[in-house]
């Protein structure tokens, strides 16, 4: 299994990102005002906008450096445990939803040839075929 993207394109987005909220945030120019008043909770929306702009971008790119964001095989079957299976090439892009916002992961699906089910690859406990190592409790393909 790989990495979708590398640390250094991940900075570069995320610093971009932060750059120009900070530019909108926190003017450079002392003759442009500052945004939000001033009242405290007008700050705190202030700062809402840039958790809702900024993690989600973080937890997708953290998402994408993880080692086990894309997978070169599918495993064993998480439900019965055989080694037909096959890695869909096309992975999709599927958003969740977070307490900071919606977030984009790619995904891979993998399909038992044997039991016919479908699962993501990347699981948590899953091997290679011919593995040795255990298969995830439960078996399911549902989110954590």
């Amino acid at each position: 299994m790989a990495a979708l993207t590398d640390r250094q394109k991940a900075r570069e987005r995320l610093g971009r990102v932060f750059q120009s909220i900070l530019d909108k945030m926190v003017p450079a120019d002392e003759a442009v005002p500052l945004p939000g008043g001033g009242k405290f909770v007008e700050w705190e929306d202030l700062a809402d906008e840039v958790d809702r702009t900024l993690v989600p971008l973080f937890l997708e790119e953290r998402a994408a450096l993880e080692a086990s964001a894309h997978a070169d095989c599918g495993g064993r079957c998480p439900y019965c445990q055989s080694d037909r299976v096959y890695l869909i090439k096309q992975a999709r892009k599927t958003e969740v939803q977070t307490p900071h916002g919606p977030v984009v992961l790619t995904k891979q699906s993998c399909r038992c040839r044997q039991c016919g089910r479908s699962f993501s690859p990347s699981r948590a406990g899953l091997v290679p075929a011919g593995g040795g190592g255990p298969v995830a409790q439960g078996g399911g393909a549902g989110g954590s």
